[in-house]
């Protein structure tokens, strides 16, 4: 199953999870908001992943993250409508 990182306050990120729920996608989502374990988890992929490099340097957050069942990172839903 797929786990999205974000947050509710996110317009990108409340996008994604309603297209994605639209789509009948299954995921989790892990919402900052509500839960600082979700924070930290996602901090350590971002930090870890040069995926995110450009994300950092724009000063951005690089979410909605979303971790695919075979632990790919993207930051990028549409592959999955």
């Amino acid at each position: 199953m797929l786990k999205i990182y974000g947050s509710r306050l996110c317009s990108d990120c409340v996008r994604c999870v309603e297209e994605l729920t639209a789509a009948g996608v299954s995921f989790e989502y892990m919402d900052f908001g509500e839960d600082l374990l979700a924070l930290k988890t996602f901090l350590t992929i971002r930090d870890g992943n040069p995926l995110f490099d450009s994300v950092r340097e724009a000063g951005k957050i690089g979410i909605p993250c979303i971790v695919k069942e075979d632990g790919e990172i993207t930051l990028s839903w549409d592959e999955f409508l």
